[in-house]
């Protein structure tokens, strides 16, 4: 009974007296693969592929009373992979398209942990400068002050703030490039 059951349905015909059961069984035991190679062409994916291919089966085991000509059951199951993976391709656009871009300054993951690397390493070489140097470096490029300000802060005169700014970034350079 197999036998001449899985003939029939290899040749694509479905006698019309048989029930959605035995009819949806048989056509899945013979085209259940090719159809998932249909689907998995148009999708790229197999297990996409896979969920339309069943989706298409079930729907068509709710609907069997409703197929006019049961010996298209096979045509209907085609066009139905190939709108339900048109479906799924209209979702796929849908949601790349309303994803959420990173902002175009926003720096990378792989760049924020070479810059955590790099601000340790100096943060690492400015506690080996001497306090003055140090203050002047953080006033200048942390603090963003002027040499005047810088100046008036510390206490001291303009040109000793350039005069230890110069030196604590010579001394820096110094420390930054032996650890290179």
């Amino acid at each position: 009974m197999t036998e001449t059951l899985l003939a029939e349905t290899a040749l694509g015909t479905v006698t019309a007296d048989w029930d959605a059961d035995r009819a949806v069984t048989a056509l899945y035991s013979t085209h259940y693969r090719s159809l998932v190679r249909l689907a998995a062409l148009l999708l790229r994916d197999v297990s996409t592929a896979e969920e339309v291919v069943q989706d298409s089966f079930v729907a068509m085991h709710g609907g069997w009373r409703r197929l006019r000509d049961s010996d298209k059951a096979l045509s209907y199951l085609r066009q139905s992979v190939v709108n339900r993976s048109r479906s799924v391709l209209r979702h796929r656009i849908v949601v790349d398209r309303n994803a959420p871009k990173p902002a175009p300054d926003m720096p990378s993951a792989e760049q924020g942990a070479i810059t955590l690397l790099e601000r340790s390493a100096v943060v690492t070489a400015l506690r080996t400068l001497p306090a003055r140097q140090r203050e002047a470096l953080v006033l200048r490029y942390y603090g963003d002050l002027s040499e005047a300000q810088i100046a008036a802060a510390m206490g001291i005169s303009r040109g000793a703030v350039k005069s230890h700014t110069a030196r604590a970034m010579s001394s820096l350079r110094t420390v930054l490039e032996q650890d290179v």
